[in-house]
C-alpha cells in the first residue's frame, strides 16, 4: 500500500506543471517556518513508525526539508503530513523511486544542456558576426526554473526526505564504506540543498554570457603592434586572443631569432590589459597601429587620440560577483560562493587549496629550477619567463614547421574529427572502444580559444570547440585541441561507463583537466613525431613544475580577489581594478620577486578565466598535480586500460577517487622530488 501511494504521488509530479505565480523571494521574508521542536516531533513520529534503523536518514531528511519549507508550501501540519506520507523505508521501493528519478533527470538535464548548447552556437562558434539577438538567446538559461518548479510541486522535498544531503566531511569520513549505489543515492542528495529563485539564476546566466562574449572577442592584432622604433615584429594579419594566444605566442618565441623583443612587446600588451589603459580602438580591430610601450595609437602614420578601456574588464567580474551574491542568502549551509565553489563543487576546502599552493610557490625547488632556466637562457629572468617553454623537447622541429604540418592536416574542423579514432588507437584504445568514444565527440570551429562541452545524457555527443584560422589549424590550436580532446574522452567515459547516471563525471574539474593534460603532452606522438631525448622524463617534470609555479600564483590572485570582493561588497569596478592589481603585486612580491628580481609586477592578474569563469583557475594546478601522480602510477601499465578504469570510477570525492585510482592522495611532494632529480640529471648532462 505504501509503495502504491508513493508511486502515484511520484507519477503525478512528472506530469505536474506549475502554474502558480512566483512566490515572494526576499530572503528576509522566507525564513524558516518549521520550528526545531516541531521538526523533532515529526522525526520521533517517523522513527516510531518505521523503526530505529532508519533514524539517521529520517533525522537528516526532515531537518533538511524543514529548513527549506516555506509558507507557500503549506502549514506545519501539512509538512508533518507530507513527511508521514512520503518517507520511504522499504529498500526495494526506495531503489525503484531512485531509478525513476535518475531516468527522468537524465532526460531533463540532458535536454536542458542540449538546448543551452544550441542557443549559444552563434556566440561560441565562428559563424559570422554576433547579433544582439544571439546575445539574448545565449544569456538565457533554460534550466533556471527547474529548481523552483520542483520545490513548488514538492518533488524536491520528496528527494530531500528520502535521499538527504551529506556534508563534504561526512562524505570523506564514510565514503570508503559506501557502494557505488550508495554513492549514487548520496549524489542525488546534492541536488536540492538550496532554494534559489529562478530570476537570480537567470541573472547569473546573463552576467556569465556577457562576460564570455567579452572575452571571446578580445583579440589583439599583433601584426599592427609597433616597437619603440616604430617597427612591426609580427606577421601581417596575426591576431591573438587574450590572454591565451598572447601567452602562447610568448611561449613560442623562446630560442628563435628576434624572439625576446616579441616577448617584451607582448608583455607590455598584457600589462595594458590588466591596468585597463589599453586603447579601446585597438581591441578586436586592425584599423590602427599601436605602440604598447609608449601607449600611442597611429593611423596611416599619424598619431590619433584614443580612449582607454577604463574598467570594463573588472565590471564583468563585478557583475558575476553581484549575481552570485544575490544567490547567497538562499543557501542555508554554504552561504557564499567561495564555500560553494570549494566545499560543494571542488570538494576540497578553500584554505586547504590555498595552503597547498603557497607551499608549492614558496618551495626551495622554485629557485633551483629558476637558476637552471636562467642558465639556459643566458640572461636574467624577466617577468614573462613564468611562461618559459624551453623544457619541451620538440626534436629540433620549429614552430613554423609544426604549423605547416597541422595546417595541412587540419584545414577544417571535420578534418580533425575524422582523425579522432586514429588518435585513440595510437594511444592504445581498442578499435571498438576508439570508435565508440570518437562517435560521441563532435568538433566545431570556435569563436574564442576553444573549450570542451560535455553531454549530460547518454547518446548525445560531447563537443570539442577549437580555434581554426582561415588557412587551417596552427600548432598552438592543434595543441589546445588535443587538450580539449582529453576532456571529451573523459566526458564520454565518465558518462557512459560509470555504474549509475547519478555518479557520472569526475570529482571536480581538476580531474578532467588531468586527463586533458595527459592527452596534450602526447600531441606530437599523435602526429607520428617521435621524441628520443633520454632526458625527456626530466624535462617533462620541470615543464610541469614550472607551469604549476605560474598557474598557482594566478589562482592565488583569483581566490584572494574573491575574498576581497566579499569583504568589500559595495565596491565599484574602478576600486575592484585597483584591488586586483594590488593583490597581484602582493602575491608577486611574496613568491616571484625573490626569483625574478623585480617587484610590483601585476602580471598574475592577466588570465581571462578570472573574468568569465569564477574561481575555476584552481582546477589547473590541481589537474597538473593529479596528472603527474597518475602518469607516475601508469609508467609500467597500459595507458588506455588505466584511463578507462580510472575515469569510469564515478564522482566520488577527490579523496576517495584518488584512493581507488592510484592509492595515494594529492600532494606536492611527488613534483618536489621529481624537480630535484631533474635539475640534478640535467646539470650532469650540461657538464
Amino acid at each position: 500500500m505504501i509503495m502504491k501511494k508513493n508511486l502515484i504521488f511520484l507519477l503525478s509530479l512528472v506530469f505536474l506543471v506549475s502554474c502558480s505565480t512566483e512566490k515572494e523571494d526576499d530572503p528576509d521574508t522566507v525564513s524558516r517556518i518549521i520550528s526545531e521542536d516541531f521538526a523533532q516531533e515529526v522525526i520521533q513520529d517517523l522513527v516510531e513508525e518505521h523503526g530505529a534503523e532508519h533514524q539517521d536518514r529520517i533525522s537528516r531528511g526532515i531537518q533538511q526539508a524543514a529548513a527549506l519549507w516555506r509558507e507557500g508550501d503549506g502549514s506545519a501540519r501539512d509538512f508533518s503530513n507530507f513527511c508521514q506520507q512520503h518517507f520511504i523505508s522499504d529498500a526495494d521501493e526506495r531503489r525503484l523511486v531512485f531509478d525513476r528519478i535518475s531516468r527522468n533527470f537524465e532526460y531533463l538535464y540532458g535536454y536542458m544542456n542540449r538546448i543551452s548548447l544550441e542557443l549559444k552556437v552563434p556566440v561560441h562558434l565562428a559563424r559570422g558576426p554576433v547579433h544582439q539577438v544571439d546575445q539574448l538567446f545565449s544569456a538565457y538559461n533554460p534550466s533556471a526554473h527547474i529548481e523552483d518548479d520542483f520545490f513548488n510541486n514538492q518533488m524536491a522535498f520528496l528527494i530531500i526526505l528520502n535521499f538527504p544531503y551529506y556534508s563534504l566531511e561526512e562524505k570523506n569520513e564514510n565514503g570508503a564504506q559506501w557502494s557505488p549505489m550508495e554513492w549514487a543515492y548520496v549524489r542525488l542528495g546534492d541536488y536540492f540543498t538550496a532554494r534559489v529563485p529562478a530570476k537570480y539564476s537567470q541573472q547569473y546566466a546573463k552576467a556569465s554570457s556577457d562576460a564570455r562574449l567579452y572575452i571571446s572577442e578580445y583579440n589583439i592584432y599583433a601584426g599592427e603592434l609597433l616597437d619603440e622604433q616604430g617597427n612591426k615584429l609580427f606577421p601581417e594579419g596575426m591576431n591573438l586572443l587574450a590572454h591565451w594566444n598572447i601567452r602562447d605566442e610568448i611561449k613560442s618565441n623562446y630560442g628563435v631569432e628576434q624572439g625576446l623583443p616579441k616577448q617584451q612587446m607582448l608583455y607590455q600588451v598584457m600589462l595594458r590589459i590588466i591596468n585597463q589603459d589599453i586603447p579601446k580602438e585597438v581591441i578586436n580591430t586592425d584599423e590602427y597601429q599601436w605602440d604598447p610601450f609608449a601607449n600611442q595609437v597611429f593611423k596611416e602614420g599619424e598619431t590619433v587620440d584614443f580612449q582607454p578601456e577604463g574598467d570594463r574588464r573588472y565590471q564583468h567580474l563585478l557583475n558575476l560577483f553581484n549575481a552570485l551574491r544575490q544567490i547567497d542568502p538562499y543557501h542555508p549551509v554554504l552561504d557564499n560562493f567561495i564555500e560553494r565553489r570549494f566545499d560543494a563543487q571542488m570538494e576540497i576546502p578553500q584554505q586547504e587549496v590555498e595552503d597547498l599552493f603557497r607551499e608549492f610557490v614558496g618551495s626551495p625547488q622554485v629557485e633551483k629550477v629558476a637558476a637552471l632556466i636562467e642558465e639556459r637562457l643566458g640572461r636574467e629572468l624577466q617577468p614573462f619567463d613564468i611562461w618559459y617553454d624551453g623544457f619541451k623537447a620538440r626534436t629540433g622541429i620549429s614552430e613554423e614547421e609544426l604549423d605547416q604540418i597541422t595546417k595541412n592536416r587540419y584545414p577544417k574542423a571535420h578534418d580533425l574529427e575524422k582523425d579522432i579514432p586514429m588518435f585513440l588507437r595510437k594511444l592504445g584504445f581498442s578499435h571498438d572502444t576508439a570508435r565508440f568514444i570518437a562517435g560521441h565527440i563532435q568538433v566545431d570551429a570556435a569563436r574564442g580559444s576553444g573549450h570542451a562541452w560535455g553531454a549530460s545524457m547518454r547518446g548525445k555527443p560531447s563537443h570539442l570547440r577549437t580555434r581554426i584560422g582561415e588557412d587551417g589549424m596552427d600548432y598552438k590550436g592543434y595543441n589546445i585541441a588535443i587538450h580539449e580532446l582529453g576532456h571529451n574522452v573523459e566526458q564520454t567515459i565518465s558518462l557512459h561507463m560509470v555504474e549509475d547516471y547519478m555518479i557520472r563525471r569526475v570529482p571536480n574539474t581538476a580531474f578532467t583537466e588531468a586527463l586533458a593534460f595527459m592527452f596534450q603532452v602526447r600531441d606530437l606522438e599523435l602526429l607520428d613525431i617521435r621524441q628520443d631525448n633520454p632526458l625527456k622524463e626530466h624535462y617533462d617534470a620541470l615543464d610541469i613544475f614550472w607551469g604549476n609555479y605560474e598557474i598557482m600564483g594566478v589562482s592565488l590572485v583569483d581566490m584572494n580577489v574573491w575574498k576581497w570582493m566579499y569583504d568589500n561588497p559595495d565596491a565599484t569596478a574602478e576600486e575592484l581594478k585597483e584591488a586586483t592589481v594590488e593583490i597581484a603585486k602582493d602575491i608577486w612580491n611574496t613568491y616571484y620577486a625573490p626569483v625574478f628580481g623585480v617587484e610590483d609586477v601585476p602580471l598574475l592578474a592577466v588570465y581571462s578565466h578570472m573574468i568569465q569563469s569564477p574561481l575555476y583557475l584552481s582546477a589547473y594546478p590541481y589537474g597538473h598535480l593529479i596528472e603527474f601522480q597518475i602518469e607516475r602510477y601508469i609508467q609500467d601499465k597500459d595507458f588506455a586500460e588505466e584511463v578507462m578504469r580510472m575515469f569510469s570510477i564515478g564522482r566520488y570525492t577527490p579523496m576517495h577517487w584518488m584512493d581507488k585510482a592510484i592509492g595515494e592522495q594529492i600532494s606536492n611532494e611527488p613534483q618536489f622530488n621529481a624537480a630535484d632529480r631533474a635539475v640534478e640529471k640535467i646539470r650532469e648532462a650540461m657538464q
